[in-house]
């Protein structure tokens, strides 16, 4: 038996429910693995609201990324044993698998070696931040001297970002609600902060660059502010949007995209991971960048899994800075 949380029915965190379920054995292209940590996502919340990509099939699984040890595996599975250290990537379709467990069955494709000298909560929170961080260099080509405008910069992601814009010798302007998170997205590596609710961001980001506005957002929330970040781009700027956070709709900023020539594209991580050159060359540089101390996960708070309910209102307070990790308290 393990403890399993599975949701009923959409709604707020208290739809998150603990249950002892048994795991049974993996299927061909299976494992099963004791989770020691589970890494929680913005993606995971709006899936328990019912405002995912695709709604929940009742009961439903949760949980896309963690790290723990394997204990069986499936026929069909190479490259892998009992014993092995892994992490999970969030590859698969929301509810088929989840990780919010003890233990769990998840496909052997979503499997990673741990990385070296990593705890199990630091494991479970590096793929998905990194590979969805990367697109300000695969899909936005930032490079030496560019300036990158970084949404939402206290998330994972937006952490994530401002390390590898700082990697590639890119300049990241941190744009967070208030000054209360300033200092701290400073010490993190933010050359510049904008706080949103407190000063003329278009004015801002003119005033540091110098009149010529940023030339990559990398942006998680859309909605009708997409019309400011594209004033403050410069020409041929690129605006990435990989998230949903506002719940609006996100028009076309048309003149100052037609007058400045900009870009807009979406983005998300499984553009990486399911373009087996891309996985395969991004997945190296994430091992690199940690070995070399360029990328360092930033964890913001840890949870028993028993305080699921809580993890989750947490993650929807936009308190943190960094990455929430929940803990099973199996790790041996």
């Amino acid at each position: 038996m393990s403890k399993v949380v599975r949701i009923y029915q959409t709604g707020g965190p208290e739809v998150l429910k603990i249950e002892d379920r048994p795991v049974g054995d993996p299927g061909p292209a299976e494992v099963r693995m004791r989770i020691d940590a589970i890494g929680l996502n913005r993606s995971e919340a709006m899936y328990r609201k019912g405002g995912y990509l695709t709604p929940p099939q009742m009961p439903s699984l949760m949980g896309y990324e963690a790290a723990g040890v394997l204990e069986a595996v499936g026929v069909g599975v190479t490259g892998f044993a009992p014993g092995n250290r892994v992490c999970v990537l969030p590859n698969y379709r929301m509810g088929d698998y989840g990780t919010y467990a003890e233990r769990a069955i998840v496909p052997m494709k979503s499997l990673v070696a741990t990385p070296p000298d990593l705890t199990p909560i630091q494991a479970a929170s590096i793929w998905m931040q990194y590979f969805t961080a990367f697109g300000i260099v695969e899909a936005g080509r930032a490079g030496l001297g560019d300036y990158v405008l970084i949404p939402a910069a206290s998330s994972s992601v937006g952490l994530a970002a401002i390390q590898i814009a700082n990697w590639v010798g890119a300049e990241p302007i941190a744009l967070t609600r208030t000054s209360a998170k300033a200092d701290a997205l400073l010490e993190l590596g933010a050359r510049h902060v904008i706080t949103s609710s407190e000063s003329d961001v278009v004015a801002e980001v003119m005033r540091i660059t110098g009149g010529k506005g940023v030339r990559v957002v990398f942006d998680p929330v859309g909605g009708p502010y997409v019309e400011t970040l594209a004033k403050a781009m410069a020409d041929e700027g690129i605006l990435i949007i990989y998230g949903g956070l506002s719940g609006e709709a996100t028009p076309y900023p048309h003149w100052s995209a037609a007058i400045k020539g900009l870009s807009l594209r979406g983005w998300v991580a499984s553009q990486i991971w399911n373009r087996p050159h891309r996985f395969e060359a991004y997945k190296n540089l994430i091992l690199r960048g940690l070995a070399g101390g360029q990328l360092k996960p930033v964890i913001a708070k840890t949870f028993p899994l028993s305080k699921i309910v809580e993890a989750h209102q947490y993650l929807e307070s936009n308190q943190q800075i960094g990455k929430i990790v929940v803990t099973t308290g199996m790790e041996s």
